[in-house]
């Protein structure tokens, strides 16, 4: 659509008010609201002035004024909101009209454009397979009088033994991968998360309850281009909280929200095409992968550590990534093997559905830089035939979690922490900054952000800490 299209639809739809969408550099998106009447062409070609300094990880105050651009094609009808409104996605621009290089989203744009210019492919695809919890209640706060967590869901094993109404039917702690109603208590809620991504322009594939208690579900939408799918990622994320919040339950999705059950993990698949032709298909290779689908799994192997900074942003991330828990710390890839950290597909695959699946992200991750990033170390392996069986990972066609210690010593693992994570990324970054993708500057105010949490973290105490200490 362009901006006459957009203009016609307002009238044709009878919108009242346009919601013009940003997303700042941690991924959280934020919103302006115009009436419908006041929007025109010049709208659309000089954009939404805003306060920059006002979102995190943009402009100092003494700099702030900015430009939010719509992009047209990018429009759908809100759900959720009374009046009837139109919400359409931005890019960030300098007030001179240049394109402002912190934008997340400018970033992946540029990536999909360095990826033409390299003469690889004309378009990389990403799937992501967004897992999210859905609870009754929650409560937590820190500060000095104390610190704690609560949650609570109708589903959890914990209230098996709850007074008042109690109709059974929990689910048992890891005992949640498709089980029907009544135990599925969420069906209904996810059917309507499905209908309204769909009116919304999502094309939904299907939704499950997850393996964890307490409510943990998954909805999969159907891959698109990079930028595309990060715009839809956020549409979804949006939908998922507004129509648990309309049910009275509040969606989360932290990695690892409860202690002792599988965390929340954000599984990317990943694919390169020139035209219609795909190029991860090759018929007797490697899980029937090309040459070019293995150099990208090593690009992808080759920087995890420094990508993990980007993919797996949060501390809570490094509580998902410990053995156990379906969790994929093993830095190796492998067919139809959910233990390592990139999976090939094989069941039902055919040459254009020809893919990779890189498991360890999860869905704290800013997705335009994620997704971003992801493209950017897969074709680093392919410009340097980074072949990831010569490179030691793998392919490894066992459950590592089985295999004895003197199997597993020289299989690389994910880093420990998000702080092992910054510190591989201020290691190995050269790879982003390919084609001016990302700037060293975005790299270094990342790094800042998130020693900045980390640092916050650490010097709270934890509750954990009173149980261990405070009798000795």
């Amino acid at each position: 659509m362009d901006s006459k299209a957009i203009l016609s639809l307002i009238e044709l739809e009878n919108i009242e008010y346009v919601d013009f969408r940003i997303v700042d550099l941690l991924g959280r998106q934020h919103h302006v609201t115009i009436p419908a009447y006041a929007v025109d062409e010049d709208t659309f070609h000089n954009g939404v002035a805003f306060d920059g300094s006002s979102l995190t990880g943009y402009k100092g105050i003494e700099e702030s004024d900015m430009v939010a651009i719509p992009d047209t094609d990018s429009a759908f009808i809100d759900p959720f909101v009374e009046a009837k409104t139109l919400n359409i996605v931005c890019n960030i621009h300098n007030p001179d009209g240049s394109a402002y290089d912190r934008d997340p989203r400018g970033i992946a744009l540029k990536a999909e454009a360095y990826l033409q210019e390299l003469g690889v492919a004309t378009d990389a695809y990403f799937g992501p397979e967004s897992e999210f919890f859905l609870f009754d209640n929650v409560r937590y706060a820190s500060g000095p009088s104390g610190s704690f967590f609560h949650i609570d869901s109708e589903e959890a094993y914990w209230n098996t033994g709850a007074e008042g109404k109690n109709l059974g039917y929990k689910v048992r702690n890891k005992g949640g991968y498709f089980p029907v109603q009544p135990t599925d208590s969420q069906t209904d809620i996810r059917n309507e998360m499905c209908t309204l991504m769909t009116q919304a322009g999502l094309k939904v594939e299907r939704h499950h309850h997850e393996v964890a208690t307490a409510g943990q579900g998954e909805i999969n939408f159907r891959f698109d281009t990079l930028t595309r799918t990060a715009d839809n990622l956020l549409l979804f994320k949006y939908i998922v909280r507004n129509v648990a919040a309309k049910h009275g339950k509040t969606a989360t999705f932290m990695p690892k929200p409860i202690v002792g059950d599988n965390g929340s993990g954000m599984h990317v698949h990943q694919s390169l095409f020139n035209g219609d032709t795909p190029l991860f298909f090759e018929k007797g290779g490697y899980a029937n992968l090309s040459e070019t689908a293995l150099y990208y799994i090593g690009g992808i192997l080759h920087h995890a550590p420094a990508l993990i900074a980007l993919t797996n942003p949060s501390t809570n991330s490094f509580k998902r990534l410990v053995p156990g828990y379906e969790a994929p710390v093993n830095l190796v890839f492998s067919k139809g093997n959910r233990s390592a950290a990139v999976r090939i597909p094989v069941a039902a695959v055919t040459p254009k559905a020809a893919r990779i699946e890189f498991r360890t992200p999860d869905s704290t991750a800013n997705p335009y830089l994620a997704f971003a990033a992801m493209l950017m170390a897969g074709l680093d392996g392919i410009k340097r035939k980074l072949d990831p069986r010569e490179l030691g990972y793998g392919p490894i066609d066992k459950n590592i979690y089985d295999l004895s210690d003197a199997e597993k010593v020289d299989i690389k693992s994910a880093p420990g922490s998000l702080a092992e994570a910054l510190d591989a990324l201020e290691r190995d970054c050269d790879f982003l900054l390919e084609g001016g993708v990302f700037t060293r500057e975005v790299i270094e105010s990342w790094i800042e952000l998130k020693r900045g949490e980390i640092q916050e973290v650490e010097r709270t105490v934890n509750p954990k800490e009173y149980e261990l200490y405070y009798d000795l």
